[in-house]
């Protein structure tokens, strides 16, 4: 558990950078909330005392359940541009198929950084409460990230600001808040479904930030060979996933969290599941390649003869990732997304 409370006293960033080592490489996640023991990371780990009241956590629980309440009719108006691999806006219900002839029982809302490149028609609702919206964002992004980005740095050997100048808020990405409704589905639908609600997978972008909420259905993998692990998320803390983008920048060293998304327990089951996400994704100036990090050459994951192509942005990994969700095939679990030397299978069971 990362207390960032410690990062502005005298000597907590070296000491915060030193538990985040370990929590994303060495440890992950146990069952009791606390950093773990295991030599395989599972690229998850919780944060606390990261600057927002609870208070302003359950008003953004309730700004997504008040536009999930709106009709379908209303919702589908505000569409994200999906074929296009650009997520800004609206994913409805039952796009994708997750098994033959079955489709998925989740749809979000991605609200995109508060910058010209990224504005659109927002509903209402969002615009009612937009001020509040605009400073979460901008909290999780400038305050919570960029405290993880720094820590990582120092972790890493590198400057300070390596990582932050590749996910400046000024900057065009795809970085978002989302708002995020699983449906409930009956006992036999859930048997059709082998009880999935979002098949195994990592996160196309650097991190993501999982809030705190009361159905459980959260599962990772420590490694692809492993079981899979239930996870909770206790009040007052973030689970943050490391996601693709960090494990090539490292080389392999930080893994790409594996998770999925099952049927909760019997006593949840007839509930609708809402989760409140932020995702931090590179920036266009990113490029896509091994850092030049001492550390990573100690731990022997230098970026010495790592085929990459030093012109492929970062960001169009994340772009290829939404793109690749309307070609791939629900029966096939060894598809990949290859890029500038990089790769990344897009299932995991």
């Amino acid at each position: 558990m990362l207390d960032l409370s410690e990062f502005d006293r005298p000597g907590g960033k070296e000491k915060l950078a030193e538990q985040l080592r370990a929590a994303a490489h060495h440890s992950g996640i146990t069952s009791t909330y606390q950093i773990g023991t295991s030599a395989n990371s599972s690229g998850f780990f919780y944060i606390t005392n990261f600057g927002l009241t609870q208070a302003e956590i359950d008003e953004q629980f309730a700004i997504a359940k008040a536009f999930f309440a709106l009709p379908q009719e209303e919702r589908l108006k505000y569409r994200a541009p999906l074929e296009e691999g650009n997520y800004n806006g609206y994913r409805p219900l039952g796009t994708l198929e997750i098994l033959p002839g079955l489709y998925d029982n989740v749809e979000f809302y991605n609200i995109f950084k508060f910058i010209p490149q990224t504005q659109r028609v927002q509903p209402d609702i969002f615009r009612e409460y937009w001020g509040e919206i605009e400073k979460f964002h901008r909290h999780m992004h400038e305050n919570v990230s960029f405290k993880l980005l720094r820590l990582l740095a120092i972790s890493l050997e590198l400057p300070e600001e390596e990582l932050v100048n590749g996910h400046l808020y000024e900057a065009n990405c795809d970085s978002s808040l989302r708002y995020m409704m699983y449906r409930a589905r009956s006992s036999e639908e859930n048997n059709s479904y082998k009880d999935l609600y979002l098949r195994g997978h990592t996160d196309i972008g650097t991190m993501t930030f999982v809030f705190q909420q009361p159905v459980a259905a959260l599962q990772i993998k420590h490694t692809e060979s492993s079981h899979w692990q239930h996870i909770r998320i206790p009040p007052g803390v973030i689970a943050v996933n490391l996601a693709d983008i960090l494990q090539f920048l490292t080389n392999g060293y930080l893994k790409s969290g594996i998770h999925r998304v099952i049927s909760p327990p019997e006593d949840q089951a007839s509930n609708d599941r809402l989760g409140l996400l932020y995702f931090l994704r590179p920036a266009e100036q990113l490029m896509l390649r091994a850092l030049d990090s001492p550390y990573l050459r100690k731990m022997g994951y230098g970026n010495e003869g790592t085929a990459v192509d030093p012109d492929v942005p970062a960001s169009d990994w994340v772009r290829e990732r939404v793109r690749k969700n309307w070609t791939r095939s629900p029966e096939d679990n060894t598809q990949s997304v290859k890029m500038g030397g990089f790769k990344a299978k897009i299932i995991y069971d």
